[in-house]
């Protein structure tokens, strides 16, 4: 009977200390940035706009953010654009309009959004063939952005790789166990990228 119990006990321990391995094993699945941010575009520096003034073609142009972020409108002259929704530059222009002309309304359209690119690109950095800034794509992976950099190279620390990804404007960083993924073929820090995100591989320290 004793010897019954005391194999009991040993088959419960290694339970308790499994779970307790499974347990302090679980990766922190990132977070999303809110859909709303991801979606809404920001005008850039080299984007053209078709701003067109309802009933008022003389008004209307297309024209392009010129490198101060700034765009020329007749009557009123210069506007900041860069960095605004096009829901936001829509309203600036209508206020400054006001003066000029009763009830205005202003829609603004990026016809060109060459700045896009940019703002959206995500991005390999540190201990890898080659770094890489590359346009964010639907559906991108850690593993795919590596295999893009040629893998780390010979003095990577691989397991000790981050992603860095803004969430509701707070920076937030999440290990990737990026030796275990290539030679292991463990995916749980395969994470899916979100635009604007940045991994890094740290070099050994000899």
């Amino acid at each position: 009977m004793k010897n019954v119990l005391a194999t009991v006990g040993v088959v419960l321990a290694a339970l308790v200390l499994a779970a307790c391995s499974s347990s302090s094993k679980t990766v922190q699945i990132p977070e999303s940035a809110d859909a709303a941010v991801l979606a809404e575009y920001r005008i850039g520096v080299g984007d053209a706009l078709s701003v067109n003034v309802w009933r008022n073609p003389e008004m209307s142009i297309n024209v392009p953010v010129r490198p101060d972020g700034k765009i020329s409108m007749p009557l009123i002259g210069d506007v900041m654009a860069a960095d605004l929704t096009t829901g936001q530059l829509s309203k600036n222009i209508t206020n400054s309009l006001t003066t000029y002309i009763k009830s205005p309304q202003v829609t603004v359209i990026v016809v060109n959004p060459s700045s896009s690119d940019f703002q959206r690109r995500v991005r390999i950095t540190g201990a890898v063939e080659n770094p890489q800034s590359i346009p964010y794509r639907e559906g991108m992976t850690v593993l795919d952005l590596v295999l893009l950099a040629g893998g780390p190279n010979q003095f990577a620390s691989a397991n000790k790789a981050k992603l860095y990804r803004t969430v509701n404007n707070e920076l937030k960083v999440y290990p990737i166990k990026l030796e275990d993924l290539i030679d292991d073929g463990d995916v749980e820090t395969n994470y899916t990228l979100q635009p604007s995100d940045i991994v890094t591989v740290p070099e050994r320290n000899f």
